[in-house]
């Protein structure tokens, strides 16, 4: 495990290398861990999301039929250049480049979505997320975790570990409201009080 977080260029490369690296468009498993991320959702309509880490935007454009706006953020601009192609039909869609905890909107959001992101981070930046997170979060509002389980070497943290952490920063700030476990991933949902 590293004390730093993937950068940009690790991401650029992958990204140069294989348009698609992770099969978000092809993938079965993509597919299926979609569905049950927005069915998890409590809410048919949210007026404000943040999702972190868009990619190029297939999660996105999914979610994007729940929401009144969303705000989608990627720290790849070879990434963020596809999600605009892909999403260039719903206005309601904003797409910035962003490097996430140490760059965070100043606004305030009834939907924050953090999948398979988490595990990029190191566990600093993992608390100071967070931190700005929980901050952005309206009361009412909805944090939802996605993270594969699997090993990955070259990651700071682990599936597990972003969600393990995330329980115990909720423990005396937000309520549990979903928990599901599969043999490749985990989703939790947490509401602010």
């Amino acid at each position: 495990m590293s004390d730093q977080s993937l950068a940009a260029d690790f991401f650029d490369r992958l990204y140069q290398a294989d348009p698609d690296p992770w099969g978000f468009e092809t993938s079965p498993y993509e597919a299926a861990k979609y569905a049950a991320t927005l069915a998890a959702l409590p809410h048919q309509r949210y007026r404000s999301a943040f999702e972190i880490g868009g990619s190029i935007g297939v999660l996105t454009e999914r979610l994007a039929h729940r929401c009144d706006a969303l705000l989608s953020v990627d720290i790849s601009a070879v990434a963020q250049a596809r999600a605009r192609q892909r999403c260039q039909h719903l206005p309601l869609v904003g797409l910035e480049l962003m490097s996430v905890p140490q760059q965070y909107p100043d606004r305030h959001f009834d939907l924050v979505l953090l999948s398979e992101v988490g595990y990029y981070w190191c566990w600093a930046d993992l608390y100071l997320a967070q931190t700005k997170i929980y901050a952005s979060l309206l009361p009412g509002g909805h944090l939802l975790l996605v993270h594969w389980l699997h090993e990955a070497p070259s990651y700071p943290l682990r599936g597990d570990d972003v969600h393990d952490a995330f329980q115990r920063f909720a423990a005396s700030r937000l309520i549990h409201r979903v928990g599901q476990r599969t043999a490749d991933y985990r989703l939790d949902l947490y509401e602010r009080p």
